[in-house]
């Protein structure tokens, strides 16, 4: 899947620290932009990684099977009482079989709007496994990429020092999510100037 970028245009760029690979499980959380993202962050997915994905996925044909035959995790993420087994379920997964996930902590694709508020419920996943979140920032892809054409630009894929999430109540888990939103914005903006693409200012509805 991740050779499909150079038919999309696009050059990624890859830069993982050696302590990253040496890590052993963790929760990465990246930035989701649009639907090539399928394309361009699976070249970042390191071995022994499981991603969590909405329900309907396994509804399409052929890579459905695949991804839930590999391993990934899917939720229903219009029922909330699901949705907290399921970080349960993914914090006991990593525990016991050893693996990292991958989480979106948007929710859901930006499409252009800027880097969306992060949900808390992978910094419960990770606080529950007893691990680090990784954070992996991605250079801007919105409107990048113009299939009649061959070089759409280069996408940057970073992965930043993991970050530790505490034992604690609600409010701690928000301040940490928080905390890791402000360092990923910072780097998603530098990187994705770098790449010659400035990133959407996200832009609360007031």
């Amino acid at each position: 899947m991740s050779q499909a970028s150079k038919l999309l245009g696009l050059e990624i760029e890859l830069r993982v620290p050696d302590e990253i690979r040496k890590l052993g499980p963790v929760v990465y959380i990246a930035n989701h932009q649009n639907t090539y993202d399928l394309f361009t962050v699976s070249r970042a997915v390191l071995p022994r990684t499981v991603s969590v994905g909405k329900k309907s996925l396994k509804w399409i044909p052929f890579f459905g099977q695949m991804y839930w035959l590999t391993g990934n995790i899917l939720i229903d993420r219009n029922n909330k009482n699901k949705a907290m087994g399921t970080i349960a379920a993914t914090a006991e997964k990593i525990k016991q079989k050893g693996l990292s996930v991958w989480l979106f902590p948007e929710g859901t694709r930006s499409n252009g709007k800027g880097l969306l508020p992060y949900k808390t419920g992978a910094f419960r996943t990770a606080m529950q496994a007893e691990v680090p979140i990784v954070p992996i920032c991605i250079s801007n892809l919105h409107g990048k990429v113009k299939l009649n054409r061959w070089n759409n630009g280069k996408i940057i894929i970073e992965f930043l020092p993991p970050i530790a999430v505490p034992q604690g109540g609600r409010e701690q888990i928000r301040e940490i999510t928080d905390q890791t939103y402000q360092i990923m914005s910072e780097k998603i903006n530098q990187i994705s100037e770098e790449s010659g693409s400035p990133y959407p200012e996200y832009k609360p509805k007031s």
